[in-house]
């Protein structure tokens, strides 16, 4: 008997990285494979670009709604059943897109995202239940697979209908597989005796909304999700307009992606070995504005240095912050409940930076009010950024003295 104990534990702890693992992947390839096949979407559907957008920005709408339920979710069922339910939404979300109908596209997508809402929430969270001394590297992981899961779905959503030789929707609805894949790893960690501090400790923390630090957190949750999503959005335009042709725009935007995932993965490394993280938000909010500022200045000649800055910004800032999630909490339910308040702040303001953008250059017909614009996020990013990083924790208050 006490020689399978090890072995045992050797595989549930197999099985727990797995099944991070695959739902890590999930959160974003439903996303970035509608994205990728909007072109063959409108012109089968005849839908304008300004509906095709929705199935980007409806998500992020759903990301922000959606993370306020994750926590109570995670208090009442236990963070493991949290996710398997949200997994199987997301599965549900996937499925219905495949329905000959646009308001099935539009209704799967919002379902898919609320799914993929609660994931986003709440994986911090049992990363730090389970992974507490080894919240550096774990978090880095998570990061890493968080954009190599968009980027699998850059590279992959377009051959991989061209191998299959179907429509559009059924390749969107084979991202389902992976969900398949990661439901069938997580699924037997949902008949186990759930964890202790799921319930004994995951009551409200009244007051997170009157927490000066909780808002920083969000500060930095939102901003840094603010230029991320425009830049996204925008960049290869933006190339292309300064004489860049499109294929090199889109090579060019995939560099500074490239170079986001190496920054994710060792800034929550560096950032779990100190008690202020204050000179990452520096190197975030600098490398930021370097490269958005040198893109206002001569984007075409120093394109690569630009995109390099612009990717260990955009790597440092969510790898940072959903570090941060962890770091500026006592335990696995504070962490779920800023994740979900930062989340729900975050990327509902993060939402409006693509279309803010869009205005203003559409409105002044160059690219100088937009980028002057993102500087001025950036500012505001290194401020609440600097007050998250302090020494300090989120502080639990019991329902007696809210």
């Amino acid at each position: 008997m006490s020689s399978r104990r090890p072995a045992r534990k050797a595989f549930e702890a197999v099985l727990l990285v797995s099944g991070l693992v695959a739902i890590a992947l999930n959160q974003r390839p439903t996303i970035v494979a509608a994205g990728v096949l909007v072109g063959e979407l409108r012109t089968d559907t005849g839908i304008g670009a300004a509906p095709a957008s929705l199935l980007t920005t409806l998500p992020l709408a759903c990301f922000g709604v959606f993370a306020l339920l994750a926590p109570p979710m995670g208090r009442r069922l236990g963070l493991d059943r949290t996710l398997a339910i949200a997994l199987t939404v997301l599965l549900v979300g996937i499925c219905l897109r495949l329905a000959p109908s646009l308001a099935a596209l539009f209704i799967g997508t919002a379902i898919a995202g609320s799914g993929i809402a609660v994931t986003n929430v709440l994986l911090p969270s049992v990363i730090k239940r389970d992974f507490p001394d080894r919240l550096g590297s774990a978090m880095g992981a998570y990061s890493v697979l968080l954009s190599g899961g968009a980027a699998l779905a850059s590279v992959a959503t377009i051959p991989m209908g061209e191998i299959l030789g179907t429509g559009w929707r059924t390749t969107l609805a084979v991202w389902g597989v992976l969900v398949v894949v990661a439901l069938g790893l997580w699924l037997p960690r949902t008949f186990r005796r759930q964890h202790a501090a799921d319930h004994t400790e995951m009551y409200p923390p009244a007051g997170i909304w009157r927490s000066p630090l909780a808002w920083s957190v969000a500060g930095f949750m939102a901003l840094q999700s603010l230029v991320y999503f425009a830049l996204i959005a925008w960049l290869p335009a933006l190339l292309h307009d300064s004489g860049l042709t499109q294929a090199r725009a889109g090579f060019m935007s995939a560099v500074m992606g490239a170079v986001g995932i190496v920054a994710s993965f060792v800034v929550p490394v560096l950032a779990s070995k100190t008690t202020s993280q204050r000179s990452l938000v520096v190197v975030t909010a600098g490398t930021f504005a370097a490269g958005v500022a040198g893109l206002l200045w001569e984007p075409a000649a120093g394109v690569w240095l630009w995109m390099v800055l612009l990717g260990i910004g955009q790597g440092a800032g969510i790898g940072l912050v959903l570090t941060l999630f962890a770091l500026r909490t006592t335990d696995s339910a504070m962490a779920a409940e800023l994740s979900g308040m930062a989340q729900a702040v975050g990327y509902l303001v993060a939402a409006t930076g693509p279309t803010i953008i869009g205005v203003q250059h559409e409105v002044s017909g160059s690219w100088t009010l937009p980028l002057v614009t993102l500087i001025v996020v950036v500012g505001g990013l290194l401020v609440s950024g600097w007050f998250a990083a302090a020494n300090r924790t989120v502080q639990r208050r019991s329902p007696e003295r809210s």
